[in-house]
């Protein structure tokens, strides 16, 4: 039997394009201190969001979000199908949290920091297929609970080395819907895990940039697209070092990224703001994704994007027994 909206090995075409209805977006100080602060929908004054724990400062930045989106897309909660989310906390606790809250049929996804883009993919095959109508999809991450959760408390003061990224504070959430007017996902190019070796879990974009180059190099090969085609091609995380390395490794392959080529943790901050390798966590692309890039398209200044979300799939645990670091990276071509 013939997969019909299949197209190469790893990428499949919505003959029907969801669209993107709504997004949304809240981060941290120090983003709303970065090039793009002007670009999220609201930012909180400290990490704490006036709550006990940084865990549910965390909860509380997701669920906000994702009303927002809700409101903006002018549906009530009880119209959306299906939320698909996700987050870094252990079993990812902040969105199982605000799912409880929000009442929505609910699917947890844990695609580490690609999670946002993994949601996207599969909402759009919900939709296209005809299982759903409207489909809400959010990630978040929050610095201070991923710092713990992954490497240290933040009151050690532990010394950062320089490849090291900055955990991005904040959620993003996107609504899909089959009809409407905006922005549409095309194509979804599904990753495979990959895993070069690297075992630094200080340097996560070395890890995540191999299967971020796999992934790109195989949404042309599927597509028979060169990356001329899009406007702009933007990784999730990888930082400044992460992003070279991809760049390099995609001139392997015989493929040559433009000017075109760029990655969320490299657009969330100053370097200026001393993040060291740049942006990383859930809510990187979430944010960039969900404030800048569709304002960008919004406003007629990009036309055909392609992100690529992008993830460590490491544990507490595993790096403990010494393992190496698996990396996934999904891609979504998103059109207007």
């Amino acid at each position: 039997m013939v997969a019909l909206k299949k197209q190469g090995l790893q990428t499949v075409v919505f003959n029907n394009p969801p669209v993107i209805v709504a997004s949304a977006c809240m981060a941290g100080p120090k983003e709303a201190q970065g090039p793009l602060g002007q670009t999220f929908d609201k930012t909180i004054e400290d990490l704490y969001y006036g709550e006990k724990t940084w865990e549910k400062a965390e909860q509380k930045i997701f669920q906000e979000t994702l009303e927002m989106a809700i409101n903006k897309s002018g549906l009530k909660a009880q119209e959306i199908d299906f939320l698909l989310a996700g987050d870094l906390t252990n079993q990812i606790i902040a969105t199982n949290f605000t799912a409880r809250n929000i009442g929505i049929p609910f699917l947890g996804l844990y695609g580490a920091c690609s999670t946002m883009y993994e949601g996207l993919a599969l909402a759009s095959m919900l939709i296209d297929g005809g299982y759903a109508e409207h489909v809400l999809v959010g990630a978040s991450s929050h610095y201070a609970t991923a710092e713990r959760q992954f490497r240290f408390p933040t009151e050690q003061g532990v010394q950062r080395s320089m490849s090291a990224q900055w955990t991005v504070t904040g959620a993003g959430a996107i609504v899909l819907a089959a009809q409407g007017e905006g922005p549409r996902i095309t194509r979804a190019t599904i990753g495979k895990v990959i895993d070069f070796g690297e075992g630094d879990a200080s340097d996560m974009g070395a890890a995540m940039a191999p299967a971020a180059a796999d992934t790109i190099i195989r949404h042309l090969l599927d597509t028979g697209r060169t990356p001329g085609h899009y406007d702009l091609i933007a990784t999730g995380d990888l930082g400044k070092y992460g992003r070279e390395l991809v760049v390099r490794l995609a001139e392997q392959h015989g493929v040559r990224l433009s000017d075109t080529y760029q990655d969320c943790g490299v657009l969330i901050f100053h370097e200026r703001q001393d993040t060291h390798a740049g942006g990383s966590g859930c809510a990187c692309s979430a944010v960039v994704t969900c404030g800048f890039l569709l304002n960008e398209m919004i406003g007629g200044k990009l036309r055909k994007f392609l992100g690529v979300g992008t993830g460590a799939l490491l544990s507490p645990c595993s790096c403990q027994q010494g393992e190496t670091i698996p990396g996934i990276a999904h891609a979504v071509a998103i059109e207007i």
